[in-house]
């Protein structure tokens, strides 16, 4: 009787510990980012491309999506109702084109690939290993719907900005496809907190970037020498310090992202005489706020799962693979003075202003999403009630349930991902090859 007792006690500790271990699977699945533990911190440095979704991938956990929001405080800015709803009818087998202006330093590479590689579609992008460009056809067509670096190259000229792209990309998707109907171009970017961005810029010039092949078009032409100086001799500005690199008045990374944001022909292109430095500052502020806001999509470095949620809700397309945020970066490991801070703001201060605006206008728009969606769900689950209840009171049995899913919200094929990150080779940002004159 006593062994019986004993295996008994021995027993219970055993299922007890079975239990734990099934239910903690089923809480936190292989895969899942949802189970924030401190043995998992070394997992940060992983693939932007590695967290695979489940069957329903469409699955966000209202804790991922909240986790990165900063403390919700009034807003600067009188936004409507408009300018929060940010669906587009994007039909991807019609004439539809998305257009990534890709900003120097922003997350851009990252997205940019996401764009290529990691969307759902009936026709995913043909991307080859070892070659810089994929190929991004509609379904049954040799069309592309993708205008971008990793789709198109640089066909408007290396980091062409809004004022390149807005007068070229037309021109050039008619040179290279017979079009019989107009064209809807949807305009997308990415933008990041001014400071980082500028020292990821620094340290990216510092190891031999240059940019120096970009064309600066606007109005017919590319800057004289005396509009646009350069801030280094020679083949570069390798080695440069912090310093030097701030000290530099034509340095383009001053203010880059109002810059390529703004139509620069209300300001005389590059030639700074044209009016007085604050009449100047202020239309292009003005002109940068409004394209963005005007633009179909924007994301923010600092919030890659809410920029993963807002595409996919803007453009009814869902990614293969979650989005992960990589905070440390270059940009985060520079050891900055305070009084340098500020002169680095003070440097951006039109970049700061725009900044504030974006991030105030996006996490607006990301709640007004998810409210929305919150009732659509709502909705959905008490005309699902309703109908059951009158099925049962009228006698009838209930229709099996149907398996699969994760196609809800969306016009996508079942595409799958193809190759891994690695198979993109090192891309060198100075490359003359795929850089077109229009």
């Amino acid at each position: 009787m006593m062994d019986e007792r004993s295996s008994k006690l021995i027993l219970v500790p055993i299922l007890a510990v079975l239990f734990v271990m099934i239910g903690y699977q089923y809480i936190c699945p292989a895969g899942s980012n949802s189970c924030h533990f401190k043995a998992e911190e070394k997992l940060r440095g992983v693939s932007l491309l590695s967290t695979p979704y489940q069957d329903s991938d469409d699955f966000y956990r209202d804790q991922d999506l909240e986790d990165d929001s900063p403390p919700k405080l009034p807003s600067k800015f009188n936004f409507t109702e408009r300018d929060l709803d940010r669906h587009v009818e994007f039909n991807i087998k019609g004439d539809d084109v998305i257009v990534f202006l890709h900003i120097q330093k922003t997350g851009g590479t990252t997205f940019g690939r996401h764009l290529v590689r990691n969307i759902r579609l009936e026709q995913p992008c043909d991307c080859k290993p070892g070659q810089k460009k994929c190929t991004c056809h509609r379904p049954g067509k040799e069309e592309s719907w993708l205008f971008s670096r990793f789709s198109t190259g640089w066909s408007c000229g290396l980091h062409a900005d809004w004022t390149e792209l807005t007068n070229c990309v037309p021109v050039i998707m008619d040179k290279k496809e017979a079009q019989r109907n107009k064209r809807n171009f949807y305009y997308i970017t990415m933008l990041r907190d001014p400071v980082s961005r500028y020292l990821s810029e620094w340290k990216h010039v510092q190891r031999g970037a240059t940019w120096k092949t970009a064309l600066h078009m606007c109005d017919g032409r590319s800057p004289t020498q005396d509009e646009l100086p350069n801030c280094y001799i020679g083949d570069d500005w390798s080695g440069v310090t912090l310093t030097e690199f701030m000290n530099c008045p034509s340095n383009l990374a001053n203010n880059r992202q109002v810059r390529m944001l703004a139509d620069l022909s209300l300001v005389g292109c590059y030639n700074l005489s044209s009016m007085n430095e604050s009449q100047r500052n202020h239309i292009l502020l003005s002109s940068a706020m409004s394209n963005l806001k005007n633009m179909a999509f924007y994301g923010l470095t600092e919030f890659q799962r809410k920029t993963q949620y807002m595409f996919e809700r803007t453009f009814s397309l869902r990614f293969i693979a979650a989005f992960t945020q990589i905070n440390s970066t270059r940009a985060a490991n520079v050891d900055l003075s305070e009084p340098v801070r500020r002169r680095i703001e003070d440097l951006n201060y039109l970049d700061v202003q725009l900044y504030e605006y974006a991030k105030d206008l996006f996490l607006q728009r990301f709640q007004f999403t998810r409210q929305r969606e919150h009732q659509e769900v709502r909705l959905k689950r008490r005309e699902e009630k309703r109908w059951l209840k009158e099925q049962k009171e009228q006698g009838r049995p209930w229709p099996p349930k149907h398996k699969g899913g994760g196609n809800a919200g969306g016009r996508r094929g079942g595409g799958s991902e193809k190759g891994t990150e690695g198979e993109f080779p090192t891309t060198t940002e100075d490359y003359t090859s795929q850089v077109a004159r229009w």
